[in-house]
């Protein structure tokens, strides 16, 4: 059976409806997969993970941290396969898509049961994005989708977003200081200026994004999050915490146009103390693209493309300051890649392409994160599936000099 594409035009990246997949129920964490992929100077792969399997869920949009412990955590997404209720495919929002996470002392081996990390009280989650801050403190943001019934739609404050049969709720943060343990109530960020609409409570709609956030070098927290304009396109803002996410202030555009929106952005703080911007586009042939601050996020210069495609972005500086840059290229061939740029980030349009992978079974993967592991390995942990079957938390091995 062929898969189907849904996209809403104002948040496309949301949904993908009707992937049918098939398989019985396995667990594999930690189970060692193919050796394949292309490295470049410096650059080897050791191998790819299996962190978490089970072909009963529909298991994606994972992030992960190494703690000031050593020990190792991957929280993601998790939703029934609704294959197993005789449903013809799956879709990226449900009413029992909870917030799980797994550990690892070693980045191989991964405990098989996820633990819960949220279950928001009046729908699914998706994509939890951590940070871990110097002093240890631990940030998951995420956001959320009401099901509100047919005849509760006509009486929400209008307007809302209905992606089907679910009504955007719109982001929250959660926050723990015992290292995952446990996570105190939901901190709700202000609205985007820009943004038109309300959530399912009638109320504005909370500041959103799935990307990684960043503790800057004087402590402030960045965060990159999406806002649809009255146009129906979505532009990319920033706001910013001075009080380790409790509280978040609105400062300025980072990424705005008549025809290209964008979404799911990553943000990174340069030694020199840019603030950059990895941006995934719609409307632009996949572009990946980049945005800059010069004055610590207050305000942006314009965006430009990277010179490639692929979505979305995540950044990782390595030891010696250089950026591993990681996305999922959801184009034939399927799978995960990669550059390493400059401590600046200014050579993208040069930096050579890694592929960690290619075996991909459609363009339902990706969404990577990446971790270093001690001084010459970095984990890259993301989603992926084979031949169009389960979908499942996935990670690669890098040895980099």
């Amino acid at each position: 059976m062929t898969f189907q594409y849904i996209i809403s035009s104002c948040l496309l990246w949301f949904l993908l409806l009707l992937l049918p997949f098939a398989g019985n129920a396995q667990s594999n964490a930690g189970q060692a997969e193919s050796n394949g992929g292309q490295t470049v100077a410096g650059v080897r792969k050791i191998k790819d993970l299996v962190i978490y399997k089970d072909a009963r869920f529909y298991s994606s949009f994972p992030s992960v941290v190494r703690k000031q412990d050593g020990e190792l955590l991957v929280a993601f997404r998790r939703a029934p396969d609704r294959t197993i209720f005789g449903e013809k495919g799956n879709m990226h929002v449900d009413p029992n898509s909870y917030l799980v996470m797994v550990r690892s002392a070693d980045g191989e081996t991964w405990t098989a049961e996820p633990e819960l990390l949220y279950a928001h009280p009046f729908g699914g989650s998706q994509d939890p994005c951590l940070l871990q801050l110097r002093n240890g403190t631990l940030l998951c943001a995420s956001y959320g989708w009401a099901f509100v019934r047919p005849d509760g739609i006509p009486n929400l404050k209008k307007p809302v977003f209905q992606a089907g049969p679910a009504t955007f709720l719109g982001g929250y943060l959660l926050r723990s200081t015992d290292g995952g343990d446990s996570w105190e109530p939901p901190v709700y960020p202000p609205q985007v200026p820009v943004e038109k609409h309300y959530n399912a409570y009638g109320i504005p709609l909370p500041a959103y994004n799935r990307g990684a956030l960043y503790e800057g070098a004087d402590g402030r927290i960045y965060w990159a999050v999406a806002a649809t304009d009255t146009s129906g396109r979505t532009s990319v803002h920033m706001l910013i915490s001075d009080d380790e996410g409790r509280n978040w202030q609105y400062t300025s555009p980072v990424a705005a146009d008549e025809k290209v929106a964008f979404n799911e952005t990553s943000v990174y703080e340069t030694p020199k103390g840019d603030v950059v911007a990895f941006l995934r586009t719609a409307g632009f042939d996949d572009q990946a693209c980049i945005a800059r601050s010069k004055d610590g996020g207050k305000t942006f210069g314009k965006w430009e493309s990277m010179g490639f495609r692929g979505h979305p972005l995540n950044a990782l500086r390595l030891p010696d300051n250089r950026v591993l840059l990681t996305y999922g290229y959801r184009h034939p061939p399927f799978g995960i890649r990669a550059r390493i740029l400059n401590a600046e980030c200014t050579d993208f349009e040069t930096a050579p392409e890694i592929i960690l992978r290619e075996d991909g079974g459609n363009g339902d993967i990706g969404y990577t994160w990446p971790v270093q592991l001690d001084k010459h390995r970095v984990l890259v942990v993301y989603y992926f599936n084979k031949d169009n079957k389960t979908r499942y938390i996935a990670g690669t091995i890098l040895e980099i000099d």
